[in-house]
């Protein structure tokens, strides 16, 4: 299921970037293994601190790439998030809009 746009994904906190220096490549690292990414997938990984939306992510890498990324951004988020190396939380609504209590 792909992620809501207004979820701000994050690293899993045990997951970082890396580099390995034989293949040249950017890669992933967890403490089950290592996944090897591409400078896109890099890119998308490195605005997952949180703070952004998807749909910020989104419009960030369609401005540096002068692209539509929407759905290779999505359907990489969905995959990272299956296999729990990305959290979806969703964006929580401001304190005036959340529904008060009964009195």
């Amino acid at each position: 299921m792909p992620p809501e746009l207004t979820s701000r994904p994050r690293l899993w906190r045990l997951a970082r970037i890396g580099f390995d220096r034989v293949r040249q490549r950017p890669v992933l690292l967890y403490p089950e293994g290592a996944m090897f990414l591409n400078e896109t997938g890099k890119a998308i990984l490195e605005l997952c601190d949180g703070s952004r939306t998807v749909t910020e992510i989104i419009g960030t890498l369609g401005a540096r790439y002068s692209a539509d990324v929407s759905a290779d951004v999505l359907e990489f988020l969905d995959t990272m998030a299956q296999r729990d190396l990305v959290m979806l939380p969703l964006t929580p609504e401001p304190p005036d809009r959340r529904p008060r209590p009964d009195p």
